[in-house]
């Protein structure tokens, strides 16, 4: 089946997890919690791993318990140097410019803290959409909903022409389900049997599936 979108990730995906912003976003998710929501120190990181597991992410699970302002809590995590831990990545940039699919960003961030990222990268210009954690309310990765909003606001048709990137092995997991392909972009993704194509990190595209650069 030819592929005609190519949907990434953000966070951990078209950057490495080696430069520390997903790790301040994880503090800051643990201030927000114990500054705005009086947790305590200790109960903090199990409360917060505990809503990623039961909601998809920390936001899905205040949003239900504590009624927060969405607003609020997303500037607030977000509010990370971005630009002095991301720098361009001349690989993936040349890999952008091969692809003649359509590009789009699907992340469980905000759209405010994408531009950013991509920016950093000097990818920008090269993706068609965002569709964020805002344009899939109230659902999120993993949940197929939230897959289905983002092929909704794409104009995709048929998931099969779907070439879909993510770190997270769940959210691969639902986006096959939906007969999207996959590339699971995680430096254990090769130590695992689960299905689909798989990476260490996003440069290792180019080398691993050529005929996607033609289209």
């Amino acid at each position: 089946m030819k592929i005609t979108t190519i949907l990434f990730d953000l966070d951990d995906t078209l950057y490495s997890p080696d430069c520390g912003v997903w790790g301040l976003i994880r503090e800051k998710i643990d201030l927000f919690m114990i500054s705005r929501l009086d947790y305590s120190q200790e109960d903090v990181t199990k409360a917060r791993e505990g809503f990623f597991r039961d909601y998809g992410t920390t936001l899905r699970g205040l949003q239900a318990t504590h009624k927060i302002d969405t607003d609020d809590y997303l500037n607030y995590v977000h509010d990370v140097p971005i630009e002095d831990l991301i720098k361009p990545n001349r690989m993936l940039i040349e890999l952008l410019q091969k692809m003649p699919q359509k590009k789009a960003i699907f992340t469980n961030a905000d759209r405010i803290h994408a531009s950013r990222v991509l920016k950093s990268l000097q990818i920008d210009k090269y993706f068609d959409n965002v569709v964020d954690i805002l344009d899939t309310d109230p659902y999120c990765k993993p949940m197929r909903e939230a897959f289905q909003i983002a092929m909704e606001k794409l104009s995709v048709s048929d998931p099969a022409t779907v070439l879909f990137f993510d770190d997270n092995v769940h959210n691969i997991t639902t986006a096959q389900s939906l007969g999207m392909q996959t590339v699971w972009v995680n430096s254990n993704a090769q130590n695992t049997e689960d299905k689909g194509l798989k990476i260490k990190n996003i440069n290792e595209f180019h080398s691993l599936i050529p005929e996607f650069m033609a289209g």
